[in-house]
């Protein structure tokens, strides 16, 4: 594979000032409004219903959309004429009826009730702390590997990657109001993964360059080394990219929150592995000394 000469550090300062933009406005945005947590995170009312013959739940979706029942969840239960509805209004004893008449569709639809009852929170409040603190024990462990594998300034550079790619695709839920469920908080995680991957492939590159191109500049040696990885990265992103597409199409109610995150996330990370953490170790002036150790003859030279 031919590899590139494009001048990727020469853009560094203008996508220095496009990161910290997105990040801003990521952090106004879930400042201001927040999430938009799903019945994952708030709970709500469970309602479940049969069906003579089994009904598609996508006509079920919208249905019930048709007739003002926004936030819901659809999904299968035991069998294909069972339907479980879960939606984030609050609960009340003529709730389970007033699905049902909808449902019904004016008599065109044979449908009965099974149960009706408040569901609680599947993350309550502490779970969801919990999480967090897990998610920075995470970072802190991935800091302490890359610094151990590499260096500390490879450390800083890659959680700080990570980081921006996940303030990024949350800000992008808060600010579409797109709902956040368990399936989201998923593919958070695993897009954490990806990009670190990623991440890891091109600071891999440039510690053996700087090992290899002792004459060469950090500079020049940062930029060759992502022209280098460049086409691994792009194949790389862009046969995921083919697959979550797909997922996102057709994949239906279910995954479509979650091909939705990856998306995001996957794009942001391919970026950021490109740009952001090699930007950030040429801020932090990363020199061949910080990763290939003065030889000893060069040392008792220096000796009187």
């Amino acid at each position: 594979m031919k590899v590139t000469t494009i001048p990727f550090m020469a853009m560094r300062k203008v996508v220095a000032c496009f990161s910290v933009a997105l990040i801003l406005i990521s952090l106004g945005s879930l400042a201001v409004k927040g999430l938009q947590f799903g019945l994952d995170f708030t709970g709500g009312t469970l309602v479940e219903v049969a069906y003579d013959q089994a009904p598609q739940l996508d006509d079920v979706r919208q249905l019930l959309a048709d007739n003002g029942y926004d936030d819901i969840v659809v999904q299968n239960f035991g069998s294909p004429t069972d339907v479980v509805v879960r939606m984030a209004n609050a609960y009340t004893p003529t709730l389970g009826d007033e699905v049902l008449d909808s449902l019904r569709n004016n008599g065109e639809v044979s449908v009965t009730l099974q149960r009706s009852e408040f569901v609680g929170a599947q993350v309550g409040e502490e779970l969801r702390e919990q999480g967090g603190l897990g998610m920075l024990l995470a970072l802190l462990i991935v800091m302490l590997y890359v610094a151990v594998r590499f260096q500390f300034k490879f450390s800083l550079a890659s959680v700080a990657a990570l980081a921006h790619d996940v303030i990024i695709t949350l800000g992008f839920f808060s600010l579409f109001d797109v709902e956040f469920d368990l399936t989201v908080l998923a593919a958070l995680l695993a897009v954490v993964g990806y990009s670190l991957n990623d991440t890891i492939v091109v600071c891999d590159r440039i510690r053996e360059n700087f090992r290899i191109m002792r004459e060469t500049e950090p500079y020049d040696l940062i930029n060759e080394s992502i022209n280098q990885t460049l086409g691994r990265t792009l194949i790389t992103s862009l046969t995921t990219l083919f697959v979550l597409v797909v997922l996102f199409l057709f994949g239906g109610e279910a995954i479509h929150n979650f091909s939705m995150a990856l998306l995001v996330g996957i794009v942001i990370g391919t970026y950021s592995s490109i740009f952001v953490a090699a930007n950030l170790l040429l801020a932090l002036n990363v020199t061949r000394e910080d990763l290939v150790p003065t030889p000893k003859e060069e040392l008792e030279d220096e000796l009187p």
